[in-house]
């Protein structure tokens, strides 16, 4: 077990001897922390929080009372194998959530990237891939093998779907059940998702020039009522639009998958 001296573990919890626990790492009453996990420098676990398996946790990350972070697949399939959860730095996990390690059949990896949020009660699961700053909604659900790309929100009370990908700046609206892919900056919304438009808020937020935004307007419109088929209207705008946002489209669509996408209305 390595324990930084400047580590503040409160006694009632337990660390498991070979646990490694950087600097500045705060541990509330009641945790458990496992023999396989890395806390990185000024880690905070709040209090009843059990950090379990091959988990790394990475500097900054706050995670909240009752949350189960690295426990074991909820897959039939999973029959004891090495597997990991990483985990990167300065995520706020909320109460209740769970994330759990990946399968061997999925990587092995369940990967959180960095500034993420993910609020009260939701679910990444076994060999999900998360970018960075992403926001998870209360009691939401990501099942196995999804990819949620950078800046990606996820509504509360929303499921995506076992090897769905979210692109890149989308937004899922709340009670939201997503079953095939979204495109980059896309908006999706209703009891069985369906592609309603480009999340224009957040692209403002984040500060996309206007003629971006008008690129990705002229793009989504081509792929709601232009010629040929899904994919033949991405390759076009793809070949006539040098847009930065539109290519993050058209790189997306033309990737492999292995579900269908969801289509504009």
């Amino acid at each position: 077990m390595a324990i930084d001296p400047t580590a503040t573990i409160h006694p009632s919890s337990v660390i498991e001897h070979g646990a490694q626990i950087g600097a500045g790492v705060r541990i509330g009453p009641f945790c458990v922390v496992g023999p396989d996990v890395r806390l990185a420098d000024r880690v905070e676990l709040k209090s009843h929080v059990v950090v379990a398996g091959d988990t790394s946790v990475g500097e900054d990350t706050v995670i909240f009372s009752f949350a189960s972070i690295g426990e074991i697949p909820q897959d039939l399939k999973f029959d004891g194998e090495k597997t990991q959860l990483i985990i990167g730095a300065r995520n706020r996990i909320r109460e209740h959530v769970t994330m759990n390690t990946g399968t061997e059949q999925g990587g092995g990896v369940t990967r959180v990237g960095d500034d993420g949020l993910f609020m009260a009660g939701c679910h990444i699961a076994h060999d999900c891939i998360i970018g960075n700053r992403v926001i998870v909604v209360n009691n939401s659900a990501c099942a196995g093998h999804c990819v949620l790309e950078d800046d990606v929100i996820v509504g509360g009370l929303s499921g995506i779907h076992q090897w769905v990908r979210v692109g890149r700046g989308a937004i899922i609206g709340a009670l939201s059940m997503v079953t095939n892919d979204v495109i980059p900056h896309g908006l999706v919304q209703g009891p069985r998702g369906e592609l309603d438009g480009l999340n224009l808020v957040g692209l403002k937020r984040r500060g996309v020039a206007r003629e971006d935004i008008t690129a990705l307007r002229a793009a989504f419109l081509t792929l709601k009522q232009g010629e040929g088929t899904f994919t033949e209207r991405a390759k076009r705008i793809g070949d006539e639009n040098d847009s930065e946002y539109v290519q993050q489209m058209v790189s997306f669509i033309m990737g492999a998958s292995d579900r269908n996408f969801l289509t504009p209305k």
